[in-house]
């Protein structure tokens, strides 16, 4: 089965790439410094620094081969190309939730870059999906575990 196709904008491709670069350059050094160190303290089979400075070079190798990954599936989206007059990757939309009448703006960015705190929401989440294709003006309803919200897409912007 071939490999997810990773949906990015040019800003999330940087951080993506500034983050693979710090882990293969930085990153792997100092873990190799910590291992080096720990085994100079002697006994490795009872050395906790040694462990937990495996485990993290661990983590750090299994990052880069995920980020490898991802950025060889990637396809960089520069925002929706034509008007603004459906909602697609890449756009930044106002909405209002029907249900309580808050007013929120998000962008809406593929999964590898989504950070709700950031007001930046997934393609591929229930309110990413519920709101792609949709026009100004257009109402969705989303299932969440509480039950129904529903949006009013106010705004569109790339």
């Amino acid at each position: 089965m071939p490999d997810k196709e990773v949906i990015l904008t040019p800003e999330g491709l940087r951080n993506l790439e500034k983050e693979l670069e710090y882990l293969r350059t930085i990153k792997r050094r100092e873990v190799a410094d910590r291992i080096k160190q720990a085994i100079e303290f002697g006994d490795i089979t009872d050395n906790s620094e040694y462990e937990d400075a495996k485990n993290e070079q661990a983590f750090a190798e299994g990052r880069i081969a995920t980020l490898e990954k991802m950025l060889r599936n990637a396809r960089i989206i520069e925002g929706p190309d034509g008007d603004h007059d459906e909602v697609a990757v890449g756009s930044r939309i106002v909405l209002k939730d029907l249900n309580h009448g808050d007013v929120g703006e998000y962008t809406i960015v593929g999964s590898a870059e989504a950070n709700p705190s950031k007001q930046r929401i997934s393609n591929e989440s229930p309110v990413g999906r519920a709101v792609l294709g949709k026009a100004v003006g257009s109402v969705v309803e989303v299932l969440v575990p509480a039950g129904t919200i529903k949006y009013q897409v106010l705004q569109i912007a790339r």
